[in-house]
């Protein structure tokens, strides 16, 4: 009663969800608590809009969320941390809130090179790369946005700014894609873009060694990577997307050629990954 009380008056700052966070700390190290936290939401948002309930990715993230809950001393803390990110960002959606708030309390990773870029520079990146978006809109009917080493989302959510300046809607003709080496940071990642209702994933793996394969509308999860698909992507224009694009496919195979699609990014497409999503 008191957590849904104290959730009410949420104001989404900083502040909030430090003094919320700090609390679970009595025991264990920020960082481990941060990672928890992070892996909790991430599973929340993963399994809201997953069809397969008795898949393995499911059963695997719901054991994560109650091992990480148990860890963290139950779910209320955890919720209003989440609340507070909400907040924050329906407040201010031009923000890497939790990126920021990960640089606050040091928890980089030097051994991995973490340093998230500043939002102001990514912001005059994203206003340098994005070109005429109607244009291409208009002429592939949607376009995907990819960063190899999108950390907390900084870049894509930079992105998501300028693509607001369409008039088309982002959510239906905009494809967010991010890769990172780094778990809890690309879990960071997919919590803020599934948050600001872009459509996408994540692919949690090395870049370099272990790139995304698949066509963009199927992207195909290989060993040693992990694939969180926001939940934008499952529903609604995208779907309909997917289940158009295997239908038209047998006609483009006879010119593969002509029937290329150009996007930001194109992966090799895998038959076998296709009729996985054929059953989704």
């Amino acid at each position: 009663m008191n957590a849904k009380k104290e959730a009410q008056t949420i104001q989404g700052t900083k502040q909030e969800f430090l003094k919320i966070f700090r609390e679970m700390c009595y025991s264990r190290s920020t960082w481990q608590v941060w990672a928890d936290l992070i892996s909790m939401i991430a599973c929340t948002l993963a399994n809201s809009t997953d069809p397969d309930k008795e898949g393995a990715r499911y059963l695997d993230r719901e054991r994560e969320y109650r091992q990480c809950a148990e860890r963290l001393g139950g779910v209320d803390k955890p919720a209003l941390c989440m609340s507070v990110i909400v907040e924050a960002l329906e407040r201010n959606p031009e923000q890497d809130f939790l990126g920021e708030l990960f640089m606050e309390l040091e928890l980089g990773n030097h051994w991995k090179g973490q340093f998230f870029t500043p939002y102001c520079i990514c912001k005059a990146m994203s206003k340098i790369v994005v070109g005429d978006v109607d244009k291409q809109i208009e002429q592939r009917g949607y376009i995907s946005v990819c960063d190899p080493a999108c950390g907390a989302g900084a870049t894509l959510i930079a992105t998501v700014s300028e693509m607001k300046r369409s008039k088309f809607n982002f959510q239906n003709h905009v494809l967010f894609v991010g890769q990172d080496i780094d778990r809890v940071a690309g879990m960071m990642c997919y919590i803020q873009l599934s948050l600001l209702g872009c459509a996408g994933y994540i692919c949690i793996g090395d870049t370099l060694t272990n790139p995304m394969a698949g066509h963009v509308l199927f992207p195909q999860e290989r060993e040693g990577q992990e694939l969180w698909i926001m939940p934008m992507f499952r529903i609604g224009v995208w779907q309909w997307r997917r289940m158009f694009f295997l239908l038209g496919k047998t006609g483009r195979d006879t010119n593969k050629e002509k029937g290329r699609e150009r996007f930001y990014m194109f992966f090799d497409f895998n038959d076998k990954e296709e009729k996985r999503w054929e059953k989704m």
